[in-house]
This record gives C-alpha cells, sequence and structure tokens, in this order.
C-alpha cells in the first residue's frame, strides 16, 4: 500500500507569485522551443527567405562604390557607401533573428524517422549541440558585417589608403562572404518546400520567382563585369606609370597619382600634362592595351556616370548576355576576361533553361486543367461522332460540358473531400451547404445536428436547360433542393386524358418528396417510389442532391421532431400537396357554384309557375256563369285547355332538364378523381413510445 507523503514546504528561494497569477499566461515565442512545422516557423522562414534574396540583391551594390573620378584616377564613393551600409546592417539583422530561431526550433530524432513524422526534441541543450555542429559556421560567416567593418575601420586603419587597395579588399570580402550567403537559401528552400509543399502558392508567383531568381543572377555579373572594368582600366594605367618610372623620365610617374586624392597635388597636374597614361588608356584605341569586353564601360562612359544609370546598364548588360548565352562578347586574350566568358556562357546555359523549364511548369499549372478538359471535350465530340447521336443529342452534351467547366473549372470535388479527414469535411460540407439548405423553407423547423447531418450528405447537382429530371412514372433516386435556376414541374395525374397541371419550382422549392415518403416508411420496400410528376429545367439548374440511401439515414431523424410542425411544413410547401389542394377546393368550388346555379333555376321555375296560374285563373270565375267571354272571343273552356298544355310542357321541361342533370352527374362520377398524395409517417415514433 502507497504511503501518502505531505509536500514539501515551500523553499524560500521559490518565486512567490500573487493570487491573481495566471499560470496560463502565453509565453512569448523567444521563451518557447518552436515546432519546425508550426505557423510561425514556417511565416518566419518565407520572410528570411525573401530578406536573403533581397540581401543577394544588396551586396553586389558594393561593386559600385570604385568609380572614375577624375582623368586617370579612382576613388571610393562614400556616401554611396553609407547608404548601403545601413541596409547592409538591417539585412543583418534578419540574419542573426535567424541565427536565434534555430536555437529555439526543434528537430526531429533521426532514430525516430522509421514511422511517420518522427519524434520531437524538444531539449534546448541538444537543439543547441546539433545546431553548433551543423550550419552554425556557415550561418555564423553569413551574418558578420564583414564589409562595414573593412569600409569604416579595416581601410582608414591603413598608412596607404589608396582607392585601388580599397577596391580590392572589399571586393573580395564581399565576394568571400556572398558564398555562405548563398548557401544559406539553399536548405532553407527545401526546408520551406518539405513543410508546405511549395515556395509559391500560386503559379504566378512561382514564375516571378523564378523570374527574380535569374534577374538576380544578371545583377551580380553586371556589377561583377563593371568592378572588373575599372581593375582593368587601373591596370591599364598602371602599367603606364610602371612604364614611364622605369624610363626614368621627367616627371615620373608616382602610384598616388592614380588616386583621385592627390587631383589637388601640383606635380601631379605637371605630369597629366605630359604623360600618355590617358591616351594609351583609352578604350576606344584598341591597338595598346586590349579592354575587349570591359570596353563598353568607357566609351558609353558608364564608370563616370550617375549610380541608378550604372546600375540599370550593367544589370542590362547582363541580363543580355546570358539571354545569348555570351555569344556577343568581343574578348580579348588576357585569361580574366577568357574566364570570366566562359563563366557567363554557362550560368546563362543553366540559368536560362532552369527559368524557361521552371516558368514553363507554373505557367502550364494554370492551363493544365483548361486543357485537361480541352481534351476531354475533343473525346466527346469524336464518340459522340462515332456513335452517331442525334444532332439535338449532341447539342445537349455539349451545353451540359461547357455548364460543368463553368461551375466547377474542371474540379472533382467529391474525390477532394473524400480524401479528407471526417471532421473537416463536415465542417466544409456545412460551410458551402448550411446557408444555402436554410434557404430551403421545409428545413427551418429541424435543429443543427439534423442539418449537419444532411449537408453532410448532400451532393452538387448540374442541369442544363430543357432536361428532364425525372418523369412521371419513373422511380425517383434522388430528392433536389434548388439553389439556381427554376424547374417546370407537371403531372397529367397517371395519364388521365384532359388533366394537365403545372407549376415551377424556384430557388428554395424541392422536388422528389416521393422519396421522403418512401424513406419514413416504417416498411418501406427495396423498391423506389414511382414519381407522380414530370420535372423539366427551364433554365440552368445548380442544386443539391440528397440521394435515396443517404434520405434513408436522415429519414431516421425527422421522427425526433415535432410531427406537428413537420407535417404542416411538409404539406405546405409540397408541391403534390398545393397541387392536390388547389384541385380539391376547384372542385368543391365547382360543386357550389352548381348547386347555387341549380337552386336559382328552381327559384325562377317557382316564380314563373305561380305567375302562370295567377294569369289564367283570373279568367274563371266559376260563381257568376258557366263561361265567361274575354271580350277577344275566347271562353272559359278554351282558357282552362291553355292552362292544362301549359302544365305539361312545364313538367317536360323539368323531367327533361333533371334527365341531363342526372347524365352529367353519372359521367363526372365516371370520371378519375386527382388522388390524395400519400403522407409520411411522422407519428410511428411517437405511436411507438
Amino acid at each position: 500500500m502507497h504511503s501518502i507523503r505531505p509536500l514539501p514546504a515551500a523553499s524560500p528561494h521559490v518565486r512567490r507569485f500573487p493570487k491573481s497569477f495566471s499560470l496560463r499566461r502565453k509565453v512569448p515565442w523567444w521563451h518557447q522551443v518552436l515546432d519546425p512545422g508550426s505557423e510561425i516557423v514556417t511565416r518566419w522562414n518565407f520572410i528570411f527567405l525573401v530578406t536573403s534574396l533581397l540581401t543577394l540583391f544588396l551586396d553586389p551594390l558594393y561593386f559600385f562604390l570604385p568609380v572614375i573620378g577624375g582623368p586617370a584616377c579612382m576613388e571610393i564613393d562614400y556616401n554611396l557607401s553609407i547608404v548601403f551600409t545601413v541596409f547592409r546592417t538591417i539585412a543583418d539583422l534578419f540574419h542573426l533573428l535567424h541565427m536565434i530561431m534555430k536555437f529555439q526550433t526543434a528537430f526531429v530524432a533521426p532514430s525516430s524517422r522509421v514511422f511517420g513524422r518522427g519524434e520531437l526534441v524538444m531539449d534546448r541543450s541538444a537543439i543547441a549541440a546539433r545546431y553548433l555542429k551543423s550550419n552554425f559556421i556557415i550561418d555564423l560567416a553569413a551574418t558578420l558585417p564583414l564589409p562595414q567593418i573593412v569600409i569604416w575601420f579595416v581601410i582608414p586603419a591603413l598608412k596607404t589608403r589608396t582607392a585601388d587597395y580599397a577596391n580590392h579588399t572589399i571586393s573580395l570580402i564581399v565576394f568571400i562572404q556572398y558564398v555562405p550567403r548563398f548557401f544559406v537559401i539553399f536548405p532553407l528552400h527545401r526546408r520551406i518546400i518539405k513543410n508546405s509543399g511549395a515556395i509559391a502558392k500560386t503559379a504566378w508567383a512561382g514564375a516571378a520567382y523564378n523570374l527574380a531568381l535569374y534577374i538576380l543572377a544578371s545583377h551580380i555579373f553586371g556589377a561583377s563585369w563593371y568592378v572588373l572594368s575599372i581593375q582593368r582600366q587601373h591596370q591599364c594605367w598602371s602599367m603606364e606609370c610602371s612604364k614611364e618610372r622605369n624610363a626614368t623620365r621627367s616627371p615620373s610617374c608616382n602610384p598616388t597619382f592614380l588616386d583621385c586624392s592627390s587631383l589637388n597635388n601640383p606635380e601631379r597636374r605637371f605630369w597629366l600634362s605630359v604623360t600618355k597614361v590617358l591616351t594609351n588608356c583609352d578604350a576606344q584605341n584598341d591597338d595598346y592595351f586590349q579592354f575587349g569586353l570591359f570596353a563598353d564601360a568607357f566609351t558609353n562612359d558608364v564608370a563616370s556616370s550617375y549610380i541608378i544609370e550604372k546600375y540599370f546598364y550593367c544589370l542590362w548588360w547582363g541580363l543580355r548576355n546570358l539571354s545569348s548565352y555570351g555569344q556577343n562578347l568581343a574578348t580579348s586574350t588576357f585569361m580574366g576576361e577568357i574566364l570570366f566568358s566562359i563563366l557567363i556562357c554557362l550560368a546563362g546555359l543553366v540559368l536560362f533553361s532552369h527559368l524557361i523549364g521552371n516558368m514553363q511548369n507554373y505557367l502550364q499549372s494554370t492551363t493544365a486543367r483548361l486543357e485537361e478538359w480541352r481534351v476531354k471535350r475533343r473525346d466527346t465530340e469524336e464518340w459522340m461522332r462515332h456513335r452517331q447521336l442525334p444532332p439535338e443529342l449532341q447539342e445537349r452534351v455539349r451545353r451540359f460540358v461547357q455548364y460543368k467547366w463553368i461551375s466547377t473549372r474542371g474540379v472533382d470535388e467529391e474525390s477532394i473531400l473524400r480524401s479528407l479527414p471526417l471532421d473537416t469535411r463536415r465542417d466544409i460540407q456545412r460551410h458551402l451547404c448550411l446557408a444555402l439548405v436554410r434557404r430551403v423553407p421545409f428545413f427551418e423547423q429541424m435543429d443543427n445536428q439534423l442539418l449537419d447531418a444532411i449537408c453532410e450528405r448532400l451532393v452538387s447537382s448540374l442541369n442544363t436547360k430543357e432536361t428532364y429530371i425525372v418523369r412521371e412514372g419513373d422511380p425517383v433516386n434522388e430528392m433536389l433542393f434548388i439553389i439556381r435556376g427554376q424547374l417546370e414541374s407537371s403531372t397529367t395525374n397517371g395519364g388521365r386524358s384532359g388533366f394537365f397541371n403545372s407549376i415551377t419550382l424556384r430557388p428554395g422549392d424541392f422536388c422528389g418528396e416521393e422519396l421522403l415518403t418512401w424513406a419514413l416508411m416504417p416498411t418501406s420496400s427495396l423498391n423506389l417510389p414511382s414519381s407522380t410528376r414530370t420535372v423539366k429545367s427551364l433554365t440552368e439548374v445548380e442544386a443539391f442532391a440528397l440521394r435515396a440511401e443517404d434520405l434513408k439515414f436522415v429519414a431516421s431523424q425527422f421522427k425526433h421532431l415535432h410531427s406537428k410542425k413537420l407535417q404542416h411544413a411538409f404539406r405546405y410547401y409540397s408541391h403534390q400537396w398545393r397541387t392536390w389542394g388547389a384541385c380539391f377546393l376547384q372542385a368543391a368550388w365547382r360543386r357550389y357554384m352548381r348547386r347555387k346555379k341549380e337552386m336559382e333555376l328552381a327559384r325562377q321555375e317557382d316564380n314563373y309557375h305561380g305567375h302562370v296560374w295567377d294569369q289564367e285563373f283570373s279568367y274563371w270565375d266559376g260563381s257568376n256563369a258557366d263561361y265567361k267571354d274575354d271580350g277577344a272571343g275566347r271562353s272559359s273552356v278554351d282558357k282552362a285547355q291553355q292552362l292544362g298544355a301549359t302544365i305539361l310542357a312545364s313538367k317536360f321541361a323539368a323531367n327533361t332538364r333533371r334527365g341531363i342533370q342526372q347524365k352529367a352527374d353519372a359521367t363526372t362520377l365516371q370520371m378519375p378523381k386527382l388522388f390524395k398524395p400519400e403522407e409520411p409517417d411522422f407519428s410511428t415514433d411517437q405511436e411507438d413510445s
């Protein structure tokens, strides 16, 4: 038996929280160990990917710092370096945050990757040890602000602060640090694809991403071409300066003259007036010094132009030569130019093929479904011609295929829903169908649980114009709830001659309630009920269908509702009950009008008979004489004969009218009546209980 140990006393070093302190307070992310597949890590990876691309755009801008500041001199644009330093420092802060995120992000234990995604290691020490052994050195090399340190601390501390030396140092540092910054993108790219499945969520975003990579390569080659052009120009100046020093000419060339800081030096001014450096190192004169592919930087005054003009020209130069694989480059025999041209050719071939291939895939993904639909439509046309379908049937098939494409864009919604988990599928069906189902007045009396069950089993149904959904006498296999469009529901009451009833069903109405009656029967047979009406679409109709097997399941839930309310709602919104009610009222009205007319005729007949008797007997006076003369030569005997004839004629007319009426009634009784629709058995559950 386990003993119960008392709780230890609180240590004086334990922090005591006030009573209002909540242990469920949300902890900031920098104090948490993050899941590598969580939303915050995925979002940060996208942000850092964009920042890394911008950093790769930013670093080659340091190649534009050396400029031709005067005749035969070079300098560093420190005003421009201030702007680059600010943006580069901001980019370095993002790299630093990325390193901190890696120290906070868990990893999957390699030994647990046999089944599923594996087990996450949440221990901070294990995370730090793994990161320090893997990518920490590369991330640290990419994060250090080396160009800023060189420009603002290293170069000012040197004794010889020439522009040429500063150019070499900055270019070398940027190139060395560009390699780890470039390699940081590859694992980040793989991690994003692993977590989210793709870099870009849309086809156009993917095409833009690949185009940005191609523009980045053009930007890198254009900036490299510019700095190599400046270096090539300075190399020519240095060669001429060495020749002049070796020739012991007066005044001799001093290497400091090639720096623009000596523009105001009198000796340099005098040397500039007699030297041949400017003429021998002119890019337009290829006889003395071959500039090769760097000649355009000086013939077009690129090296001495403003930064905006310089940048876009270099970008255009890189984009043009990458796209043409360097075929238009006129190189000299200088080994550096040849190697640079070979690199441009190979990079252009690889990058352009990669760009075209990826952009084709991304752009084709937007039209792949359209092309698939076109193939299906073409196959349908060939099948219809092969089977020699009549033109009217072919037109109906074409209308349906076109309407289905407009409504769904070729997406198989049922297959997508079937591949999702049950809970997600139920929520999606509720989102798509609940508002539309509530538009059906028949469902207003139902609770949310039953509506969820209905929404879960509804399927989309599309019908083109003049399509017969069901014909009178055919088995009913689904119940339709109209969303858009109009249907015509008509009946001949089982083929009764001279009988036709038609109504129009609009959004919110339903048809196929014979199936509901069949489903609610306690002992329903396996045979589906026959339709009592013919339903035809007047326009393009979009509806939700509830199939027989699904309705059978849902119908069992109807009995848990208030039967009276549901029964009244069913009668009120059912077009069969409406039709029967209208016919019942019409028949009652006709019987009432017929009885009213008979009573009116009887009253007129009685009035007529009384008037005739009064008129005829006014000539007869039996108390004074046997007869009287009326003045016209007629005796009372003649009057009596005429009265008898009138009575006989009246009786004959009444008998004839009565015989015709009885014959008409007999004929009417022989005509079949409109039968009362079957009513669903809503009270079965209540009777059992």
